[in-house]
C-alpha cells in the first residue's frame, strides 16, 4: 500500500506537469510498484539515456519489450500507436524508495521534458 501511494504521487506530480503523458493502467488494477507512461513524440529510449545521466535508473516500454528498441508489442496490443508505444517508460519503485527519491525524479523528468518540448517547438 505505502509503494502504492509512492507511485501515484510520482503519477500526481508528473500528471501536474505534463498535459500530454499517458499513464498505462491508471485507474485499473496493477502492480503497486511500477509505473509505466508514454509522452508521445518523445522518445523512450532517449528517456532512459537523459534520466541515465540525472542518476536515475528506468527502462523503456513495457517489461516484455526491455532491451528491445521497437515499440513494445504488448503496449501495441492494448491499443497504443507505434509512436506512444516507442515513447513509453517503466519506472519501478523499490521497499526503500521514499518520497523524496520521487519527487526528485520528477523534477528531474519535468526539467528534462521541458527541454525537449522547447527543442521540439
Amino acid at each position: 500500500e505505502e509503494i502504492a501511494q509512492l507511485r501515484n504521487i510520482l503519477e500526481l506530480a508528473l500528471e501536474a506537469q505534463s498535459n500530454t503523458t499517458i499513464f498505462v493502467g491508471k485507474g485499473a488494477a496493477r502492480l503497486p510498484n511500477t509505473s509505466c507512461f508514454a509522452t508521445p513524440g518523445w522518445k523512450g529510449e532517449n528517456q532512459v539515456i537523459q534520466m541515465d545521466l540525472a542518476g536515475f535508473a528506468i527502462s523503456a516500454g513495457s517489461a516484455c519489450s526491455s532491451g528491445k528498441v521497437r515499440a513494445s508489442a504488448v503496449l501495441r496490443a492494448m491499443g497504443y500507436d507505434d509512436e506512444t508505444a516507442g515513447s513509453a517508460i517503466r519506472v519501478s519503485l523499490g521497499l526503500e524508495t521514499t518520497e523524496e527519491d520521487v519527487l526528485r525524479f520528477c523534477e528531474a523528468w519535468c526539467d528534462k521534458e521541458r527541454k525537449f518540448r522547447a527543442r521540439a517547438a
